[in-house]
């Protein structure tokens, strides 16, 4: 892979190559990136998605939205810094093509803003309500009539490839959707493969997959595009990752793993004296201990560590992306940035410590089992009526439901597959909030 096709400033519909030293200086296509991004209504209704704690009255506590907000400045930051000392070592990105460090921050700070825009309501717990659904509820009944790779995607639902389908989705009314660069498309991607066939490896990008059957075509047109490298196994639509997916994923792993500990210490899960060793531990090298003896209070202690520990892990990514640049352009780094630093031991400590006392607290599993039920009643009535209204025999009942599903959704499409998905693209698509109210309505608990 080279630099020079990674950063493509190319958009879907385009008729003419993008140039970056044609671009305005004031509004650069990278960062327009990040404005269609923020303003997009899938974007917004992340304000009100689980993050930790569902459905918490609690300032304080972290939803999708502000976790999102926080990981593109993380992203930014390790952009910029990555991109300052790539354009000292590959000269010619600037002076030939005019790129700067800003422009590498603006990419991964814009897929970091999306990463989680494809999320389902309730947390990783409404991926695999959906996909509980298709395996062993009522959309079982549909595995004979889709193909292995359909029925995987709803089986393996992926909130990583649903949010892919948002950001390259085609609507009307919007000029083409979001219509992103391609350079932050790929550096979105995590994992550049389709659901199957799956076959556990030790390579990072394989944990998971990162798109659908129905974007295939749009997927291997940007793989191909930016020049990712095809894997070597037999498998067609398996790509090297975008070197600067790394990032936005140290982005993620820094955010979730230091903010979601202290949302944790501020709702008094983890005991403050346990919360603040681990943390301490983080930063030893980098802590002012007069000035930490001088903060009087918890919150204050926690949010000076807090920064040092960002800080920390910031500058310990880009190092280790910077010190390993050329294995991850020829595809063959197949780990986190963060899996093997110096924090290793730390990191673990404290994601150990957040499972036990913050991601399997009560409050937290009291909340997935209801969306667990919401999330199945939902595709229940939905698919039932989108099924039945594609054969010509809807009940009343069915019409009434078709009516309070968004038009600009194709719920009638010949294919059962991409009936199937778009259900579960929009039940994904709704707030925490919003899906219980739909819930209680269709159950007549509230009118």
């Amino acid at each position: 892979m080279n630099w020079e096709k990674l950063l493509s400033l190319k958009r879907f519909g385009d008729t003419n190559k993008r140039i970056r030293k044609e671009q305005d200086e004031t509004r650069l296509g990278f960062e327009v990136d990040y404005d269609r991004i923020i303003f997009s209504s899938e974007f917004r209704s992340l304000q009100d998605k689980t993050q930790v704690i569902p459905l918490s009255n609690t300032d304080f506590v972290h939803t999708r939205l502000t976790h999102s907000l926080e990981v593109s400045v993380v992203g930014r930051s390790l952009g910029r810094i990555v991109g300052q000392k790539l354009l000292e070592k590959h000269p010619h990105l600037k002076t030939t093509h005019g790129y700067q460090a800003n422009d590498f921050g603006a990419i991964v700070a814009a897929a970091s803003l999306a990463h989680d825009i494809g999320n389902p309501p309730f947390g990783h717990s409404g991926e695999k309500a959906i996909g509980e659904y298709f395996k062993t509820g009522k959309g079982a009944e549909f595995k004979d009539q889709l193909n292995n790779k359909e029925y995987q995607d709803l089986c393996d639902f992926e909130g990583n490839a649903n949010g892919f389908k948002i950001i390259t989705q085609d609507r009307t009314g919007r000029e083409g959707g979001l219509r992103l660069s391609y350079a932050t498309l790929g550096a979105f991607i995590k994992y550049p493969k389709e659901s199957m066939p799956k076959k556990p490896t030790n390579n990072i990008s394989h944990k998971k997959y990162g798109v659908f059957q129905s974007e295939v075509k749009a997927f291997r047109d940007v793989a191909s595009d930016l020049g990712l490298i095809p894997h070597s196994l037999d498998i067609e639509s398996m790509y090297s990752r975008h070197p600067l997916a790394f990032l936005v994923e140290a982005a993620d792993d820094i955010c979730y793993t230091i903010i979601d500990f202290e949302d944790g210490i501020n709702l008094g899960l983890v005991q403050e004296e346990f919360a603040l060793e681990y943390l301490i531990n983080l930063v030893r090298d980098s802590i002012n201990i007069k000035k930490y003896n001088s903060l009087t209070n918890t919150n204050d202690r926690v949010s000076y560590l807090r920064a040092l520990a960002i800080n920390s892990l910031i500058m310990e990514a880009s190092n280790i992306f910077l010190k390993n640049e050329e294995t991850i352009l020829k595809g063959e780094f197949t780990h986190g940035l963060l899996d093997k630093c110096k924090y290793e031991a730390q990191i673990k400590d404290i994601i150990s410590l957040s499972v036990e006392k913050i991601y399997q607290s009560k409050e937290v599993i009291d909340k997935e089992i209801t969306g667990y039920e919401v999330i199945k009643k939902l595709l229940d009535i939905f698919i039932k009526a989108v099924n039945n209204s594609y054969e010509n025999r809807p009940t009343s009942y069915d019409q009434l439901i078709l009516r309070i599903l968004p038009q600009t959704i194709d719920f009638s499409n010949k294919s059962l597959y991409l009936r199937l998905l778009n259900v579960c693209h929009y039940v994904a698509s709704l707030s925490d909030s919003r899906a219980i109210l739909i819930y209680k309505k269709i159950a007549g608990i509230e009118i």
